[in-house]
């Protein structure tokens, strides 16, 4: 028997989680709403930064502050949702240990985590609707990364050229 939370998943078995992050900037503010309740259904917690409404908010600080939840451990993942999903993502991987990764299809959003360990998931809320939108994140919340060795390999690698660009040796 599936659980309300695996239902609300569209057939998808979402792992519930403790803590997961969402924000927006101003362009992404009309979605937030709508993405928060998405996660909350999957969640103990909804950790909501950025816009609060459609004022102008830049992205970069936007980001800069959600990554913080994941690279302090208060939330396991991330969800950003700007205009296009693409100056969150840059953003977003400009910190060490976050892998971020636009995705405004299910293909994607499940295949990025499973293939690349992806912990923020950045959508364009002029890109895609809000039915899309809802199976993007659903697809993102319910994978999960694989435990193949080329996988894993390929994301240790990762982490070696964050450490050698920072000047460290890995």
């Amino acid at each position: 028997m599936s659980s309300e939370a695996e239902q609300k998943g569209g057939g998808l078995v979402i792992p519930r989680r403790t803590a997961l992050g969402l924000a927006s900037d101003h362009a992404g503010f009309p979605m937030k709403r709508y993405v928060h309740d998405i996660m909350a259904a999957h969640c103990d917690r909804v950790i909501s930064l950025g816009a609060t409404s459609e004022e102008p908010v830049d992205f970069p600080d936007v980001t800069r502050s959600a990554v913080e939840l994941i690279r302090t451990g208060q939330a396991e993942r991330v969800i950003l949702v700007c205009g296009t999903g693409a100056g969150a993502c840059i953003a977003a991987n400009k910190v060490n240990g976050i892998r971020a990764a636009v995705a405004h299809d299910t293909y994607v959003a499940r295949q990025c985590v499973e293939h690349d360990d992806v912990n923020v998931l950045c959508m364009g809320a002029w890109i895609i609707g809000p039915q899309i939108m809802a199976q993007v994140v659903r697809a993102f919340l319910a994978a999960e990364f694989s435990t193949e060795a080329h996988f894993r390999r390929r994301v240790a690698k990762l982490g070696d050229l964050e450490a050698e660009m920072r000047g460290e040796k890995s």
